[in-house]
């Protein structure tokens, strides 16, 4: 089902008066699991994304939350299943990626397999050689990834719209969270999700694009006969959002579901093993089911890898790598391939999507933009799975 994104516009209701300083507001790095953490957690000095100066707990991991078991990802033919993808196009809604959902996208102008049934499946090592693959990557056991989250959250003056691969959170097992995957109409390309949503990134790490340990209401209410691996506990902190705030299953302590949720999908409200009442995001039955926006102040800086590409890696200049912006955002070295076009990146992402729901039209895209099919073939990146 499509997804309608609330707008920065957003305004907390006037009812909220949150304060940071109540119950678990403030996140507790003794709720991560015992195994999260690459080296023991500290507290550093932050700037965070208003200018302001804060304390903030750096916190480091692996690639991989020990004993996490993932995948499946990308089906080997028509005949196998494979995980799990968010369609945003006709007919929208949560698949399993198998032989009846490629044949589907298929119809649509989408390419992922050939005459004999077998899926185009790349793990980004060499550039995809068709225009449709299904992605899956190799994980890389060196990576750690670093993360700072606010000691004390701050709340913002309007809330942070969470669009496509934005910075979520950290779950309590070490794995990070983000916001809704890049989609097929933008690349052409398939990063699959496993059946408690989430892939490998470029560089190397596993993350999720859903709260897994309440995953398995969603996937009931799509109809989709698969079950994640993970315990699932709709009342459970999944992790801590990157502005501090503890981020839920989709009820109450009490089992009840909440009616009072602001378009962040948060409220103030009470928390396993706290008497006292607190602001807290929830997970919601729609996918990616993580809160719409971050109604608190983010670090700086709040993700870094140590992999050589992808979100949160270290560019030439120094710079860490991020997802580009707010809304659909801006695939990884698209603003590289709008630079060696001469074009505008929101010009290359109008034209690459300008095909009305199909697979990207090159030769059109082309024309649009004023060059030739050749160049803008060269320019694109390999698509992203963030």
């Amino acid at each position: 089902m499509t997804r309608a994104r609330q707008s920065l516009a957003i305004t907390l209701l006037a009812a909220l008066s949150i304060s940071p300083q109540m119950g678990h507001a403030h996140p507790d790095t003794a709720h991560f699991s015992d195994t999260a953490f690459v080296s023991e957690p500290k507290i550093v000095e932050c700037t965070l994304t208003d200018g302001t100066e804060n304390d903030c707990y750096e916190i480091t991991v692996g690639y991989l939350p020990e004993g996490l078991e993932i995948g499946p990802f990308c089906p080997a033919t028509l005949e196998d299943a494979g995980g799990l993808w968010d369609w945003t196009g006709e007919d929208a809604g949560v698949y399993r990626i198998d032989g009846d959902f490629l044949r589907f996208l298929n119809e649509l102008g989408y390419a992922f397999y050939d005459a004999d049934g077998n899926v185009h499946f790349t793990d980004l090592t060499d550039r995809p050689d068709v225009e449709n693959s299904c992605i899956a990557v190799v994980p890389d056991e060196d990576v750690e990834m670093t993360v700072l989250l606010p000691v004390t959250p701050v709340m913002a003056e309007t809330p942070t719209d969470l669009g496509t691969v934005s910075q979520a959170g950290i779950a309590l097992n070490g794995a990070p969270i983000f916001a809704d995957a890049p989609s097929v109409q933008d690349t052409g390309n398939l990063p699959a999700l496993d059946l408690c949503g989430g892939h490998i990134d470029p560089g190397g790490w596993y993350h999720w694009h859903a709260t897994a340990t309440d995953i398995q209401g969603l996937l009931d209410a799509e109809g989709i006969e698969a079950t994640c691996g993970l315990a699932q506990d709709p009342t459970a902190l999944f992790g801590y959002a990157f502005d501090g705030f503890g981020m839920y299953g989709t009820q109450d302590p009490d089992g009840a579901v909440p009616t009072d949720l602001d378009a962040c999908n948060g409220h103030v409200g009470p928390v396993p093993g706290s008497d006292e009442e607190v602001y807290h995001y929830h997970a919601t039955n729609t996918f990616p089911n993580l809160p719409a926006c971050l109604v608190g102040l983010s670090p700086e800086n709040a993700f870094a890898t140590t992999a050589s590409a992808g979100l949160g890696s270290q560019s030439r200049d120094g710079s860490i790598q991020g997802p580009g912006g707010s809304g659909k955002g801006t695939p990884p070295g698209f603003d590289e391939a709008a630079e060696a076009l001469g074009v505008t990146t929101e010009a290359l992402l109008e034209a690459m999507r300008s095909s009305g729901g199909g697979r990207p039209d090159l030769d059109a895209a082309a024309e649009t933009l004023g060059v030739s099919e050749a160049d803008l073939r060269e320019a694109l990146p390999p698509p992203p799975n963030q």
